[in-house]
Order: C-alpha cells, then sequence, then structure tokens
C-alpha cells in the first residue's frame, strides 16, 4: 500500500525537507485514531521529502470547550483565527530506502521540524513561515544533504529559491486552507555572496490563496515555475506561470502572469 502510494505521487516534485524530533509513527493514512494504518516506527532524527500536506481539524473534548462568554468575546474581537490553534497539519513524506523500507506514508506534523536552508532561513519570519522551498538553480545545485556526523540537514552550497510561505490567519473557504498565502523569490548574488528580494507578493500587497504543488521548469536561462491559485473574481483555481530571466547585470528578474496584479487585499 505504500509502494502504490508512492507510484501515484511519483512524478511530483519534492515541496520541501523534513526531520523527525522524536520517534514517530508512519502512517498510510493521516489520522490517529486508527492504529490499523501504522506501517512502522521511525528513529528520531529520520529525514524525508516533504511531497504533500493536509490539514485536519482538532476535535475538542467536553472538558476542553470553551465557555459561551469566551466564544463570545472572540465573535466581537478583530483577533483572527489561528490556522495552529484550529488545525492539526500532516506531512506527506518521501523517504529514502536506508530511512525506511516502506516509501511513502503521512507523519503528524509535531514531531517534524521542515529543514529550512540555512542560507535562506533569515527571511523566515515569526509572522510568515516557510512551508515549500525549490531551488532555481540548474539540477544538482544546491542540495540539501544529511550529516553523517550528526544527521544534521545541510545546504551544499547557495543559490537562487523560489519559496512559498504561510502565515498562521484561518483562511478556510468553503472548508478548505490555502497550502500557502505569499510567494518569494529570492536571486543570489555570486560575485557579493549574498542574497537579494526578487518578487514577493507580501512586498507588492497581492493577495495569493494558493495549493500545491510547486512546479519549478526549464534549464539555464528558460526557467519558470508554476502555482495553483485561486482567482478571486470566479472562485477557481488557475495555473500561474512566473518566469525567469536575467537581465545584463545577471540579477534574476520574474515576469509575473496576467491578473495576478488585481488580486489586491481585500483588507487594510
Amino acid at each position: 500500500k505504500s509502494k502504490k502510494l508512492a507510484d501515484e505521487a511519483k512524478e511530483l516534485q519534492s515541496q520541501a525537507v523534513g526531520q523527525l524530533r522524536a520517534p514517530s509513527n508512519l502512517r498510510l493514512t493521516p489520522e490517529q485514531k486508527d492504529d490499523s494504518n501504522i506501517l512502522l516506527k521511525l528513529e528520531n532524527r529520520a529525514t524525508f521529502e516533504i511531497i504533500d500536506w493536509e490539514y485536519v481539524t482538532k476535535e475538542i473534548g467536553p472538558e476542553t470547550t470553551e465557555s459561551e462568554e469566551i466564544q463570545a468575546a472572540k465573535e466581537g474581537s478583530d483577533e483572527e483565527d489561528k490556522i495552529n490553534d484550529k488545525y492539526d497539519i500532516w506531512y506527506k513524506v518521501r523517504l529514502d530506502p536506508s530511512v525506511s523500507p516502506a516509501p511513502m506514508g503521512w507523519i503528524f506534523g509535531r514531531q517534524v521540524d521542515p529543514q529550512v536552508p540555512g542560507d535562506i532561513i533569515y527571511y523566515q519570519t515569526n509572522k510568515r513561515k516557510f512551508v515549500t522551498w525549490l531551488s532555481l538553480e540548474d539540477e544538482g545545485a544546491p542540495k540539501q544533504v544529511v550529516s553523517p556526523e550528526n544527521g544534521e540537514v545541510k545546504i551544499t552550497k547557495p543559490g537562487s529559491w523560489v519559496i512559498l510561505s504561510r502565515t498562521n490567519e484561518v483562511k478556510a473557504i468553503d472548508g478548505v486552507e490555502p497550502d500557502f498565502d505569499g510567494i518569494l523569490v529570492l536571486g543570489f548574488d555570486k560575485y557579493n555572496e549574498e542574497h537579494y528580494t526578487t518578487y514577493s507578493t507580501e512586498r507588492e500587497r497581492i493577495d495569493v490563496w494558493g495549493m500545491l504543488p510547486l512546479r519549478v521548469e526549464g534549464t539555464g536561462d528558460n526557467k519558470s515555475f508554476v502555482v495553483n491559485l485561486r482567482n478571486s473574481q470566479t472562485g477557481k483555481m488557475e495555473e500561474k506561470r512566473f518566469l525567469l530571466t536575467r537581465d545584463k547585470n545577471k540579477r534574476l528578474r520574474v515576469t509575473v502572469p496576467e491578473g495576478l496584479e488585481t488580486e489586491k487585499p481585500t483588507k487594510k
């Protein structure tokens, strides 16, 4: 069953790298109630590729039910509902044979530390966490590798990245939460050995409501990345392609797909 799950996702690009913070069960489905879906137990610090994830509504028992007064106070306030308070996250992961004989399964998100590359983690904020990052360099550079000495995940060398991020606000539409609500593209100046922001929906004040997967296509100077975004006018999901080019100074530039510049925030 695990191999069948892996076969169905074999064409999907890895969306991120994760590492366990404690021994954890690898499951066939994203649920804890049914122990028959346990495939095996993974060791602490096991690493894997994150392919997808799912938000599962937390179950609140009678003993933790909020009083009517607290609920009324929440409804009357301007405070946004928080993802962490409402949902548990489950990660769909792809595992190397050296880590697990089962090639794919689901892991409870509280046990997972997403391994944001060290050269870009400084661009992450408490308000907006990175959920997906793919290299914009040619295949093979940069890579995230596991240190044989201590099991830490490190980056082989810095480069340019496309990053999808998520705030902690509940943004469900028809009961479905977006996988990401921000896009960031970082170029890398190899001469000055520093990153620079090429494109940011937050900086441009553009609202996005997107679903996985993120794809990077092309080679050399003919690259692009593709995301699935909700059209705020029609409510339909649309595939949007961002073109990547280099200017005369070899700095990375992004051509935004038509219509995206109109997706301005509805809230101040």
